[in-house]
């Protein structure tokens, strides 16, 4: 008696293994469309009035913004544009952020060059020509020994040459921008001191 008992009841009780098993019944019909499409809505608390609606959606997606450029100032890899990740492209950018450049002030070189140009006096003209020549030369030359400088370091943190795809033009573009609009930001000091924040 007893033991019949207990064997219906064995028999009746899903097993643990029954209980996690995918292909094992549910035990509940499965949700139509727009049930589950309410649900999934009061997850998100999406309120029923479309304006209500639209504000909420402007505000998670304006959350969302914050908190990707949040991450990407960080230097967060799940936040940074593709072109932007990877270990190389980190070492590209702390390499980059720990010397000075002339590239990143070649903006404002040809600025005022540009308004030396309408200075109505032709040995002004000429020597404004000759000063932004030399500069850009400069420029050029600096930026070369700091790609050949990267290049030799970086092929003994990458022996793989395809990790080391990129590196270069990556430092170039990098290297003409001003530091304090450089995104991600930069993680070291000129001299190569880690930022403290």
């Amino acid at each position: 008696m007893f033991g019949r008992k207990k064997a219906d009841d064995s028999a009746t009780a899903p097993s643990i293994d029954e209980e996690h098993d995918p292909r094992a019944p549910k035990g509940r019909p499965t949700p139509s469309r727009k049930e589950a499409e309410a649900a999934r809505r009061q997850n998100l608390r999406i309120p029923k009035d479309p304006k209500a609606a639209k504000k909420a959606a402007r505000e998670r997606d304006r959350e969302e913004r914050s908190r990707a450029r949040a991450g990407m100032m960080a230097g967060d890899e799940r936040y940074l544009p593709a072109r932007d990740r990877g270990p190389a492209k980190a070492f590209t950018r702390d390499f980059v952020d720990s010397r000075f450049t002339l590239a990143e002030y070649f903006i404002f070189m040809a600025v005022a060059v540009l308004a030396l140009g309408f200075i109505n006096n032709p040995r002004v003209a000429e020597l404004s020509t000759l000063a932004f020549m030399l500069l850009s030369l400069v420029i050029i030359v600096d930026t070369g020994i700091l790609l050949f400088s990267l290049s030799r370091r970086a092929a003994v943190e990458f022996p793989i040459k395809g990790d080391r795809k990129g590196i270069l033009f990556y430092a170039a573009l990098r290297a003409i921008q001003l530091r304090r609009l450089r995104l991600p930001a930069p993680r070291v000091r000129r001299g190569g001191a880690p930022i403290v924040k």
